[in-house]
């Protein structure tokens, strides 16, 4: 009982009236009538007093932080989304609100540490399967030849071209994933330049010009007048566009359709969009369309080629720049994507900047 808020504020307003009756009882002409009111007065005054300060100041935290030790112990930290206490000069508080930050802070660890587990699952299954797939096409194609289809020419040379083909497919997977790697590992530093981002634009669209035209997909420039130079990587930012125009171009119905790229200056640099009229992305795809693998059409997704890592590469391309992509997408209207980068100078301009050598007179 001595234990409880009860049993101590008892204890010590018990012996607060006896010591107060006891001094009051040494005072002359003093009636036993009075001395009873007095122990009675200061035994419950004291008793009322004791008994809310260690309820409200004492017993209360310590409660909190043994039901927060508990949960901890069973690993359960469902209380760390109840809001915290403010601060306060109560030092049990103050211990009650560190144990609450402390667990707050292991919940994030545990809940990053699901969602690492939970993407390193996802990654190894779908690499698995990226992989497994030319392979297994070309070791077909191989055996088939094995199994005598290699003595009929013909043959021979059609199963050779898919081998080929299918061993390109799964070079351009190893290549981006190792590309990807060495990125989220800044293995990859960024050489940064002065160019003219319409003239990279126009090397992208010579380079994809034929695949557009399979399809009947004309790509536009819109050229402006702006000064278009930006400072960046250029190799980098020409390996944005083409995944960028290249699944703009993939995603896009056949005939009569557009993909344009566009240009907007600000005082925080230049804007540049690849907007198409595709299919568009759903909206609760468009959070994880930059995830590796990660596929919108996922029935599809073989006969459309590709590695899955394209969207996965430009944005960490474009985060090392400092920048993000983003996206304005509409089923059924098409999508855009853009991104900024930090305005540059023109080659004139960095002539007049760099130093002139002192003329020498001749004697």
């Amino acid at each position: 009982m001595f234990f409880s808020s009860k049993g101590v504020a008892l204890l010590l307003s018990f012996s607060v009236a006896l010591v107060t009756t006891a001094f009051l009882s040494l005072v002359d002409d003093v009636s036993a009538q009075a001395l009873l009111v007095t122990w009675l007065l200061a035994f419950s005054s004291s008793y009322i007093l004791i008994q809310i300060t260690l309820d409200f100041l004492v017993f209360k935290e310590i409660n909190k932080i043994y039901v927060m030790i508990n949960k901890l112990r069973r690993k359960d930290l469902s209380f760390v989304e109840e809001q915290a206490p403010k601060s306060s000069v109560n030092p049990l508080r103050r211990i009650n609100r560190e144990i609450l930050d402390y667990a707050a802070h292991k919940q994030k660890e545990i809940n990053d540490l699901k969602k690492m587990e939970e993407f390193r699952r996802e990654f190894v299954a779908n690499v698995s399967h990226e992989l497994k797939t030319p392979i297994f096409a070309a070791q077909g194609f191989v055996y088939t030849l094995l199994d005598g289809a290699a003595e009929q020419p013909k043959l021979r040379k059609k199963f050779l071209k898919k081998a080929a083909r299918s061993l390109d497919g799964l070079d351009l997977l190893v290549q981006d994933l190792l590309t990807l790697s060495q990125m989220e590992t800044g293995g990859i530093k960024m050489h940064y330049e002065h160019f003219n981002i319409q003239e990279t634009v126009q090397e992208v669209f010579d380079q994809l010009e034929s695949e557009a035209d399979k399809k009947g997909i004309q790509l536009k420039l819109e050229r402006t007048q702006l000064v278009t130079y930006v400072y960046a990587d250029r190799q980098r930012i020409y390996q944005v566009l083409i995944n960028l125009v290249g699944n703009a171009i993939k995603y896009t119905k056949q005939g009569g359709k557009t993909v344009r790229v566009y240009f907007a200056k600000n005082e925080e640099g230049i804007d540049v969009a690849v907007k198409d009229e595709g299919r568009g992305i759903p909206s609760e795809d468009i959070k994880r369309i930059f995830e590796r693998f990660y596929r919108v059409e996922k029935s599809r997704a073989r006969n459309r080629g590709g590695t899955g890592l394209g969207l996965a590469i430009v944005k960490h391309i474009v985060e090392a720049h400092k920048s993000e992509v983003r996206v304005k997408s509409k089923v059924g209207e098409g999508s855009t994507f853009s991104f900024r980068l930090p305005q540059g100078k023109q080659q004139t301009q960095l002539s007049l900047e760099m130093p002139q050598p002192e003329s020498e007179e001749v004697e």
